[in-house]
């Protein structure tokens, strides 16, 4: 089994109640196990700022799918949430799934980049994901610890309890 870790978001249509339910669906992976899920975060967005405020979290899973097969199913997960694409990355969604790390593996494909292509910048994500993975060794090379003195806290706040 590989170690992956995504990243969860939402800011419209509950996004407690979306991002709860998109771990419950996570644990329900075939060849998949949730192996830790980081506290809630609110984050501010970027680009458009005329949305809400998103929360955030980071889980790992251990699993035996392909990068490209794990894509799909979560791509699935934010379907069955109500995720509608549109050219606007930036705007308010119902769920958003990222795939930021893969085990080791370094992926550059048209529909998949591993390590996520902007991970190393965002708050949201490095946080979260230093909560569940303190040692965590970035395919940089790089400490997580020592990335997030990089990379300032931007109004990231704790969102509150998680459910799940």
């Amino acid at each position: 089994m590989e170690r992956v870790w995504l990243s969860i978001g939402s800011n419209l249509s509950n996004p407690l109640q979306k991002v709860n339910n998109a771990i419950k669906a996570l644990k329900d992976l075939p060849k998949t196990r949730l192996v830790a899920c980081s506290s809630y975060y609110r984050s501010r967005p970027l680009g458009l700022k005329n949305q809400p405020d998103f929360l955030n979290a980071v889980v790992a899973l251990d699993t035996n799918l392909a990068p490209g097969t794990l894509l799909i199913y979560i791509q699935k997960i934010e379907l069955c949430q109500g995720r509608i694409r549109t050219k606007n990355r930036f705007g308010p969604r119902t769920l958003d799934l990222d795939i930021l790390l893969f085990g080791k593996k370094i992926i550059i494909e048209n529909h998949l980049v591993i390590p996520h292509y902007d991970m190393y910048r965002r708050e949201f994500v490095l946080y979260p994901l230093s909560e569940i993975a303190p040692d965590l060794k970035l395919p940089n090379g790089v400490l997580i610890s020592n990335q997030l003195q990089q990379v300032p806290f931007n109004g990231l706040t704790c969102w509150g309890k998680k459910d799940v």
